[in-house]
């Protein structure tokens, strides 16, 4: 009996204490009268009250209000790394997934140039795309954030019930007019500063004094804008997938609930 008053008084100080003691010595004088022991009654008690004591603590379903922030947060958090990731040197050139290469038509003039001892020209033309690319990159930035705060609620609860790219699609059919437009001319300058422009002018200067040569145009400008927004695009698709289902990408608590489930 004294072994059982010593567990009692140690389950009493260490873990119920004050009316939930009193409430666990009942329950144990019964059942040792039933012929269980003090402390098998009292480990089945501290179990069943652990169980609801977690029970308890279970998060309270996500408000519209809170999915909405967290959503937010993460797209945020995204865009700024991918925009970081590609806006700055070799950002595009030395990614072989999202490098720019030159159109398509210039393979044309690649060849021609290239039996007359010319190659070098097109990859420093090739080049300079690229770092073009990497220069107007930023300007996205300022884009994704407008975007991000005019999203409406309609639009989250789309995102976030979406598959796991499906704020990418949502910017890249809201933002393509929007960031071709804004993207142009600092593009156009971008190719300016770095010399692309002058690239160009040199080697179609050059392709032309080779006789009987087709005519090839290119609208690099366009170019260059088209392939710097799939290179961003692909990089923000892959960075959702990642806030979406990779703990360590989880940075906050709320994004822990979002998509951690916690």
């Amino acid at each position: 009996m004294e072994r059982y008053l010593i567990e009692f008084r140690r389950l009493q100080v260490g873990l119920l204490g004050g009316f939930g003691a009193l409430v666990l010595f009942f329950v144990l004088s019964s059942n040792l009268f039933a012929g269980t022991s003090w402390t098998e009654s009292g480990k089945s008690l501290l179990n069943k009250l652990g169980q609801e004591s977690a029970s308890s603590q279970t998060p309270s379903p996500l408000s519209d209000t809170e999915i909405g922030s967290g959503l937010k947060e993460a797209l945020r958090v995204g865009s700024e790394t991918v925009v970081s990731q590609l806006g700055k040197t070799d950002g595009f050139n030395a990614d072989s997934l999202i490098h720019i290469p030159l159109p398509e038509n210039f393979e044309t003039v690649r060849k021609a140039l290239g039996k007359v001892g010319y190659s070098n020209m097109l990859d420093d033309l090739e080049l300079k795309l690229n770092r073009a690319a990497e220069m107007a990159t930023p300007k996205a930035k300022e884009l994704f954030g407008k975007a991000i705060t005019e999203m409406s609620i309609e639009d989250v609860q789309t995102i976030y019930k979406g598959p796991e790219d499906s704020a990418t699609q949502y910017f890249r059919g809201k933002m393509t007019p929007e960031l071709t437009k804004e993207m142009t001319p600092v593009v156009e300058e971008s190719l300016s500063q770095v010399g692309a422009v002058q690239a160009y002018d040199e080697v179609m200067g050059k392709y032309k004094s080779i006789p009987f040569m087709p005519d090839v145009k290119e609208d690099l400008n366009g170019y260059v804008v088209e392939k710097g927004m799939d290179g961003i695009f692909y990089y923000l698709a892959q960075e959702e997938a990642a806030i979406r289902s990779e703990p360590l990408k989880q940075t906050t608590t709320l994004l822990k609930r979002l998509f951690g489930g916690q």
